[in-house]
């Protein structure tokens, strides 16, 4: 039936956008200045830089996601009729403005790195161009999408090097935080890392393997465990993962799963067992044992059960015989750590008098959060081996040349500085929508999912190891230009009394 594919895929969207295309989805205090903006009349051109000011989970890097989710959004973005009736409602907003929300949309400009690309702090990651009032209101809609995608990105990226890149499954759909949380971590655990997922929308929506056999319940529904087993390897053949520990892992689990499954491999299948419980370390060593004893060195030994990337990396230490780790809870929520530190801040906007883009600054007690000012480029610099030495941030214009030597100075304007001759520099920023409209065509979700984890994966690679620790990492350098920096410190001396 024509038409009939293209249907699906619109309600597909719809589902993945209901809550971000819909422009109430920001919080009411960048409705009120919006309004006051308006009545002012202070619509005036600015950017606005998204950054963040911390790795999560004590890391030595994070990974960007959703920023191809916050495209989609964007060009979605507006007010309904409902919506307005539901803001004249509340009694303070005057009819011009709801007139003006009523054919409100983004028409402004935005940078982004790609999706994948590993970050570290300071760095904008996504560059607003817009009217005052436009900005404004997307704001929460750029942190909301940013910072939980990147979060568990960059979790699902820990535990993918923890496991030395093995075989990955996310198993969190049930402990997410509501169901776009579900849809929104299993998106970003694959990009983070994950070679697939327990949620089945998702795999519909976003083209991602779908995983997963059996629960305690499965077992237990049948008047024995080898029944149960039995049952499954009869309906599933080439995909029998046997859950072993429902009673007793090694005096009846492994037992049982070794005759089930011997009786699959007679019928030329093969078969694997899994793990939710128990020390695992001891417990996987032992049934490799009874697998190997058994004749059966083939069958995959899985592993699931609160897993985090500190066990994950002592279990892969130890040499514990694992073949796949399911992961859940720790990964699509953050585990210990619950959101991503990123922000959203004025970085230039017009000036009347001069009628040009002048910087802005946050100024700030904590060095920390003082940002930087004006319209910012990022670029990454590597050295003759092909490895990433330094992220830079350089005043729009600025230009870096490859085989020049450049010193740098630390974002906080401090003593620190160093000096660095790039082989190869990258910049990291790309024009992705220009008045609103995106520049490139957009991809199939399945598409741009598989070219973000390959970017993710391409781009770990080219960082050392030591930056990559899971404990006590090295501390990457992002540093700012001399420009930058004389522009910074001209700020600070004006504004110190």
């Amino acid at each position: 039936m024509p038409g009939a594919d293209s249907k699906k895929s619109r309600r597909g969207f719809m589902i993945k956008n209901y809550f971000s295309s819909n422009a109430l989805f920001t919080d009411f205090y960048e409705l009120t200045m919006a309004q006051g903006y308006w009545k002012e009349n202070m619509n005036q051109e600015v950017v606005f830089d998204m950054f963040f000011r911390r790795n999560p989970f004590n890391g030595g890097f994070s990974v960007l996601a959703g920023n191809e989710t916050l495209l989609d959004a964007l060009t979605q973005f507006s007010f309904g009729d409902d919506d307005i009736d539901y803001l004249r409602q509340q009694g303070i907003f005057e009819e011009g403005f709801l007139e003006y929300l009523r054919n409100f949309k983004f028409t402004g400009d935005l940078y982004t790195m790609d999706e994948g690309t590993v970050i570290f702090p300071q760095e904008p990651l996504v560059r607003i161009h817009a009217n005052l009032i436009e900005a404004q209101i997307i704001e929460g809609l750029v942190l909301n999408i940013i910072n939980f995608q990147s979060l568990i990105a960059t979790k699902t990226a820990r535990v993918w090097l923890a496991s030395k890149k093995g075989a990955l499954m996310e198993f969190g759909l049930r402990r997410a935080q509501g169901p776009d949380g579900a849809m929104s971590a299993t998106r970003a655990a694959y990009i983070g890392g994950a070679a697939g997922t327990s949620n089945t929308l998702a795999g519909k929506l976003y083209g991602i393997p779908v995983m997963g056999t059996m629960a305690h319940s499965w077992i237990m529904s049948h008047s024995s465990e080898l029944e149960a087993f039995r049952a499954y390897a009869k309906i599933y053949p080439e995909n029998s993962v046997f859950l072993i520990d429902t009673y007793d892992t090694l005096k009846s689990g492994i037992k049982n799963a070794i005759i089930a499954g011997g009786e699959l491999v007679e019928k030329g299948y093969n078969f694997g067992v899994r793990l939710d419980s128990g020390d695992i370390s001891y417990l996987t060593r032992e049934v490799r044992k009874e697998l190997d004893r058994a004749g059966f060195p083939q069958a995959k030994i899985s592993v699931s059960n609160e897993l985090t990337e500190e066990i994950i990396s002592t279990l892969v230490a130890g040499g514990a015989p694992i073949n796949s780790w399911g992961v859940g809870t720790h990964m699509v929520t953050g585990g210990n750590e619950s959101s991503f530190t990123g922000v959203y801040k004025l970085a230039a906007r017009h000036d009347k008098e001069s009628d040009q883009m002048i910087a802005a600054m946050k100024f700030s007690d904590n060095p920390a959060k003082t940002t930087n000012p004006g319209i910012k480029n990022v670029f990454r610099l590597y050295d003759e081996n092909g490895m990433a030495g330094a992220d830079i941030l350089a005043l729009d214009g600025e230009k870096l040349e490859e085989g020049c030597e450049y010193r740098f100075y630390h974002p906080m304007v401090d003593y620190r500085q160093f000096t660095f001759k790039a082989s190869r520099i990258e910049p990291l920023l790309k024009k992705r929508l220009e008045k609103g409209v995106r520049l490139v065509e957009r991809k199939d979700d399945a598409v741009q999912l598989r070219i973000s984890r390959e970017n993710m994966q391409k781009q770990l690679a080219s960082f050392d190891e030591s930056y990559k620790r899971i404990l006590n990492p090295h501390i990457y350098k992002v540093s700012i230009t001399e420009k930058l920096k004389d522009l910074k410190v001209e700020f600070i001396t004006k504004n110190i009394k």
